[in-house]
């Protein structure tokens, strides 16, 4: 009993350590990304694997979760970013030291939100848009010849290398009584097209899709490093 007890003991003592251990990497390793991948600020970052401290004796960590903000990423608020590093090579004794001069990287994947605020910003004034489905739904009032114009459409959204395109397709006048040349003049007042802004990471766009939040945009990137 008396030695059940005293195992117990150690492996609190082991798994507090090994806790302890990664808040303290978790904060270095934070600002050394940031700093190496040239973010405005340091991302929230949490390492997955248990045990850590074997990782870190070892140099290389199994899956850094990465969560950076659109103030992370010198972006406007609305633009977000949620990565898995994977393979991250680094020796901890250099990170505590602050001597890191690069990190290798084996992997990277995640995704990068644009939401629909964001996005119907671009659109000007008065424009939402939502998602419909598969796609997306767009509404806005416009001015022509004098007359106040309200718009809704669907449509797809899709990527043109690195822009996101929102193309939209048989727009009505939203119950209101406007006359149909008037809305065929001002449809395409619907679509928009949205440079991707560069990405940390060396992170390429795969992909993308709507969803609640916003616009997901799929991104990769393998055997990348991260240096000043």
């Amino acid at each position: 009993m008396r030695a059940l007890v005293v195992l117990l003991l150690l492996a609190g003592l082991v798994v507090g350590a090994d806790r302890i251990g990664e808040e303290i990497a978790e904060d270095q390793v934070a600002r050394v990304v940031a700093q190496r991948a040239g973010l405005a600020g340091a991302p929230d970052l949490e390492f997955e694997g248990f045990p850590f401290l074997t990782q870190a004796v070892g140099g290389r960590y199994e899956d850094v979760r990465v969560s950076l903000t659109g103030a992370d990423l010198g972006e406007p608020e609305g633009t977000r970013a949620d990565v898995s590093l994977q393979g991250v090579h680094v020796a901890l004794s250099d990170v505590l030291s602050g001597s890191v001069q690069e990190v290798p990287v084996e992997r990277v994947d995640g995704t990068a939100t644009l939401s629909y605020d964001l996005l119907a910003g671009q659109l000007g004034p008065g424009t939402t848009l939502t998602r419909d489905g598969d796609g997306l739904r767009v509404q806005r009032t416009v001015e022509v010849a004098g007359v106040s114009v309200p718009l809704a459409a669907t449509g797809t959204v899709s990527l043109d290398g690195g822009t996101v395109v929102v193309d939209v397709d048989e727009a009505s006048s939203a119950g209101v009584d406007v006359p149909g040349y008037l809305v065929d003049q001002v449809s395409d007042a619907l679509d928009l097209r949205y440079r991707i802004p560069p990405l940390p990471f060396g992170l390429q766009v795969t992909g993308v899709a709507p969803a609640d939040d916003g616009v997901r945009v799929r991104v990769e990137a393998t055997d990348t490093v991260l240096s000043g």
